[in-house]
């Protein structure tokens, strides 16, 4: 029996049964059924090393076992499991220790709000505040950006593909150049004369979103110059700023907020993904005591209240009780830098460019087609990792924070051997 005549009849039931929106079990036709570390396992016995981490859902590694002894306790225990925005111990918990851990270390003072459990719910509720508190209700947002698949979200969100999927007009917004998106512009400029302009049809915005590093959009790290000059336009104009730190955040680049380096003080913060901990749904909206003016109910979900992901977010924040885990961080980014700039350059074929900061780099490879048949490769070698950007020209690197130099070095081999036979 061949190779596809296998994945086939692997795959018949999702093909047969599943609607055609699933994407993933696409470009990876197997059965997974067990995961540990950095590492998963299909039907077969078969061994891969995870690149791709939840699409950065899973920071902390697949099946923590601290996070899980918990989890099990809390359940035997008859531990309440839904409870809306109820008062309960894991959510009392999680507060104190996102306050103690987090904000308090960094000087920062935020009303923590629980929107519903997901990504695009985080940033729906930030544009909702940014236009009551402001009153207006235009939204600026950057070229390449992902923000989320639901309206709003979609609205500030640059690929054309996912907006098409709305199905009607999505306004209230303007999309403005990122970090050099023109070579050698500073593309602050741009943005500037257009809020100075009267003729330039760019209402004043209520707020400006952005991601330090667009995931989706192709590992496109913003500099911190450019944060800084784009935090001064927002207190200039009284714009508010929000940053999308939901697939960034949570150490993705080194830091908790992947805004940190910049030294920026954000009005409103979007977390979600690995705030969970072990990959359970949570999301949280981070808002400036001022701009929290919500009456009560206003933005509200019926999964506001994960008691099982609050307990694993509250045990995943004991990684950053102290430097040493960010330090371990950016010890294998710069690892992981030195190797794919070194890919880059003993393949010119690729016509490739390194990119990205901390655990979330890539590969962005300038001939058509090319970084989809090598993460294509990679899979049927052992190694999960996906690709991104307007072309999916970027091999995406998002392996869990807790990968060794072991783990990201068997990785990286599997990869430059898919390199190899590609270009083949």
């Amino acid at each position: 029996m061949t190779t596809a005549v296998m994945d086939n009849e692997k795959m018949k039931t999702f093909k047969e049964l599943e609607s055609a929106v699933r994407s993933y079990s696409r470009g990876w036709p197997t059965v997974f059924e067990k995961a540990k570390g950095y590492r998963l396992w299909d039907t077969d016995g078969k061994e891969y090393i995870d690149f791709f981490a939840g699409a950065g859902a899973l920071n902390y590694g697949h099946n923590n076992d601290t996070m899980q002894d918990k989890l099990i306790e809390y359940i035997q225990d008859d531990g309440i499991l839904h409870s809306l925005d109820m008062g309960t111990t894991p959510r009392k918990k999680f507060l104190e220790k996102f306050q103690e851990t987090i904000l308090k270390p960094r000087n920062l003072d935020y009303k923590i709000m629980f929107p519903g459990p997901t990504g695009t719910n985080t940033v729906e509720s930030a544009l909702k505040i940014a236009r009551k508190v402001t009153g207006r209700e235009t939204v600026i947002s950057f070229t390449n950006a992902f923000h989320g698949m639901t309206i709003g979200s979609l609205s500030v969100t640059g690929n054309s593909t996912k907006r098409k999927g709305a199905g009607i007009p999505l306004n209230h917004t303007v999309s403005m150049p990122f970090d050099q998106f023109v070579d050698d512009q500073d593309t602050t400029l741009y943005l500037e004369s257009y809020l100075e302009g009267s003729s330039t049809g760019v209402d004043l915005p209520a707020a400006i979103i952005l991601e330090t590093v667009q995931g989706e959009g192709g590992i496109n790290a913003a500099r911190m110059e450019w944060l800084k000059r784009i935090e001064e336009i927002c207190k200039r104009f009284d714009i508010l700023l929000i940053i999308d730190d939901v697939q960034a955040g949570c150490g993705r680049t080194g830091t908790f907020f992947s805004f940190e380096p910049a030294g920026i003080n954000p009005d409103i913060v979007c977390l979600s993904k690995s705030i969970g901990g072990i990959g359970l749904p949570m999301a949280i909206t981070l808002i400036k005591p001022e701009y929290d003016q919500w009456t009560p109910g206003e933005h509200n979900g019926t999964f506001r209240g994960n008691n099982l992901a609050f307990l694993a977010a509250t045990e995943a924040l004991t990684y950053w009780e102290t430097d040493d885990f960010s330090e371990n961080i950016m010890e294998r980014a710069d690892f992981l830098k030195d190797t794919a700039e070194s890919i880059v350059e003993k393949y010119p074929e690729l016509k490739a460019e390194a990119r990205g900061r901390g655990l979330m780099q890539g590969i962005a490879v300038h001939v058509d087609g090319l970084a989809e048949e090598i993460c294509a490769e990679a899979f049927k070698r052992g190694l999960i990792i996906e690709t991104s950007g307007p072309k999916d020209e970027v091999v995406k690197f998002l392996p869990p924070l807790i990968i060794d130099e072991e783990g990201l070095s068997k990785g990286l081999e599997i990869l430059e051997a898919s390199i190899k036979h590609v270009l083949a």
